[in-house]
């Protein structure tokens, strides 16, 4: 397996991996982009037509796993800046100052196909965002997981990632967030 950025090239892996659904309810990982009323109004091809665009427009939007000419896992991975959900959201509310957000990225979603499900893929893919913030010249790396210890795992949830996979990566608790959510970083 290898992992690539998405971009121009890797863009038709992505939309077969996604499918004609667009992942989850047509939210071609807009999710984190937009407004609720956004994301109920561009909902499908709405979706995939704004990230197609940002895509031609080079913005930095995640990592494709590759096996054998198929992607079987996406995760986004971008500035926090672009992601203007997170500054609304009880889970990834900031714990500082604005102007202390400089240079964070946000890990904000993972999609595994379910054949390729339990096998590393989402570690494979974590440990690829990482290295490529720190690339983008990121010096922290946030995530919002779900903590699923002594829990049943809710799939509908699971995109967030878990918070083992998080701190098996080096990423450290810096607030829980309710029972079952965490804002982890992990600072370069």
């Amino acid at each position: 397996m290898n992992v690539q950025p998405l971009d121009r090239s890797t863009w038709p892996l992505l939309e077969e991996l996604f499918g004609p659904r667009g992942a989850v309810e047509g939210c071609w990982c807009m999710w984190f982009r937009q407004s609720n009323a956004g994301q109920r109004e561009n909902a499908g091809e709405g979706n995939r037509k704004a990230l197609k665009g940002l895509v031609h427009a080079g913005t930095p939007l995640g990592l494709l796993a590759i096996q054998e000419d198929h992607a079987v896992g996406w995760v986004a991975v971008a500035p926090r800046s672009d992601y203007s959900r997170l500054e609304r959201s009880q889970v990834a509310k900031p714990v500082e100052r604005e102007e202390d957000l400089t240079d964070v990225w946000s890990v904000t979603c993972f999609f595994v196909h379910r054949s390729a499900r339990r096998q590393g893929v989402t570690a494979a893919l974590l440990e690829a965002a990482v290295e490529h913030a720190r690339e983008g010249d990121a010096r922290v790396v946030e995530g919002y997981p779900v903590d699923t210890e002594g829990a049943k795992r809710e799939s509908s949830s699971l995109y967030h990632g878990t918070l083992n996979l998080f701190l098996a990566n080096g990423f450290e608790v810096v607030q829980r967030r309710g029972t079952r959510r965490a804002l982890v970083r992990r600072v370069f």
